[in-house]
């Protein structure tokens, strides 16, 4: 036994492999296993939602089984098969964070030009465009405000200890408003995408956007093959953040367990934390929402009682795509918008300035991995997030998994991508919390929609004051995902 074990303690097993010990072997085919039991329950027809719910659980239980067997110890990182098998499991829940990053310049850049570029024609279509800018923007920020709100009311992350940080957090240094404003300038594109600016990127895409917009008008034969472009683009995108997000179940398992493995059972609290700190959000932003459409003359409780439907839909769901034909046939056939504001106020929030995922959730992220990093939050710090929050949430895909993307543009946007890594254990409890989220993404499209229509005038009041409006087409209940 003693010469087996010399034997692995040779450099090659220890620092080179990383598997100098039997339980190393033992949880790394444990891992693989549960990788075979997801793809059989995925083969099952299993949903989405579900198969993250479980591999949430799973995740957790092989979390604690490593703890159990380590001794449930202070600094399970000085336990050399712990060291290695959280290795071996970064690789798997670490490898889809670094994909994920990695969708980040072509979503924000293609769906941005791609929003503009397709803006339906009509006589309306400037005020429409106003609006619907105005309304998102103020909206979103209101959510920033509340998530950054909460997130300092419980000090969320503060509690956590960074791991793999050496050295303590310096002070970001701090320029000039002059100077703030002439970065946001993008001199150079492709040094903008090097750098993974974000803001300059948004500019960049949007003044293409208009120019393409504009000169189709004119020169349409032109510019086709530039809007075929940047719509096959955006379909591939799509396609593949699709399959990137698919693998999230099996990325959650590792993702949790490390968690769990690396820093104790106190780390179940934090994050507990976090939850409870986002739901609040929500229910804060839910309830300002509600103030708004009273405010410009609505009944909340018509409101409530007849987009419930798509409430339900979005919670279920975790989609705010899949939820959108039933947000725009309710806010169509329920509650009297005019046909051309739902469907271009549903679905430019399905990209732009989703006040769950890419509002409230990204300033919880910010605060959290502030916290968690050391990093101090002075007035420069905090207005630098909102402005990239608020920026960054126009061009996330409404598709599962994009909060996490918001979070990676907000992180980069503010100089913190090295930080990345303190996200993981939000990530890996994200069945639970993107719920909520993509509820509020949804009730915002709903309640943007609601003001805009009204702003322009076009609201059926009568249908919207009606007892049950018209009657939903039976299709637009099926579940799209």
């Amino acid at each position: 036994m003693n010469v087996i074990e010399e034997f692995f303690e040779q450099e090659f097993f220890t620092s080179f492999l990383q598997i100098s010990k039997p339980l190393t072997f033992v949880f790394i085919a444990v891992l693989i296993g549960l990788f075979v039991g997801m793809k059989m329950i995925e083969k099952k027809r299993v949903s989405f939602s579900t198969r993250m719910i479980i591999a949430t659980v799973v995740g957790l239980v092989l979390g604690l089984i490593i703890q159990l067997v380590a001794g449930i110890p202070d600094k399970p990182m000085d336990i050399k098969f712990v060291e290695e098998v959280t290795t071996w499991f970064g690789l798997f829940g670490g490898g889809f964070i670094d994909l994920i990053k990695m969708l980040v310049i072509p979503i924000i850049m293609v769906s941005i030009m791609h929003v503009i570029m397709n803006m339906k024609d009509g006589a309306n279509l400037g005020r429409l465009t106003k609006h619907t800018l105005i309304v998102t923007v103020v909206m979103v920020t209101i959510s920033v405000l509340v998530g950054l709100g909460v997130g300092s009311l419980f000090d969320v992350g503060s509690t956590v200890t960074a791991p793999n940080i050496d050295g303590e957090a310096t002070s970001r240094e701090v320029s000039n408003i002059v100077g703030t404003i002439r970065g946001l300038i993008p001199s150079n594109p492709f040094k903008s995408m090097v750098e993974v600016n974000i803001i300059s990127l948004v500019i960049v895409s949007a003044f293409f956007g208009v120019a393409a917009k504009r000169m189709s008008k004119k020169y349409m034969d032109v510019v086709k093959p530039f809007f075929d472009l940047i719509n096959a683009l955006q379909k591939i995108i799509m396609s593949v953040a699709m399959a990137i997000i698919k693998w999230m179940p099996f990325a959650v398992i590792p993702l949790l367990a490390n968690t769990i493995a690396s820093r104790g059972l106190s780390s179940i609290l934090d994050v507990g934390i976090f939850i409870v700190a986002l739901y609040i959000s929500v229910a804060v932003m839910f309830v300002i929402q509600i103030g708004v459409i009273a405010f410009f003359g609505y009944n909340p409780k018509s409101y409530l009682k007849k987009s419930s439907a798509a409430m339900i839909l979005a919670f279920t769901s975790r989609s705010s795509v899949g939820s959108l034909p039933l947000t725009i046939e309710t806010l169509v056939n329920k509650l009297g918008v005019n046909e051309g504001t739902a469907s271009f106020v549903a679905g430019f929030g399905t990209t732009a300035g989703m006040q769950g995922c890419a509002g409230v959730f990204p300033a919880l992220v910010i605060i959290f991995v502030a916290n968690v990093g050391g990093i101090p939050m002075d007035a420069s710090f905090i207005i630098t997030a909102i402005i990239v929050i608020v920026i960054g949430s126009f061009g996330i895909a409404g598709i599962p998994g994009a909060a996490t993307m918001a979070a990676s543009v907000t992180l980069s946007g503010t100089g913190l991508t090295s930080q990345f890594h303190l996200v993981s254990p939000i990530i890996a409890i994200d069945p639970i919390i993107d719920m909520g989220r993509t509820l509020l993404n949804v009730t915002g499209s709903l309640s943007n929609a609601l003001i805009v229509d009204k702003l322009l005038g076009t609201v059926d009041m009568d249908l919207y004051n009606s007892k049950d409006g018209k009657i939903l087409d039976k299709s637009s209940n099926e579940d799209s995902l």
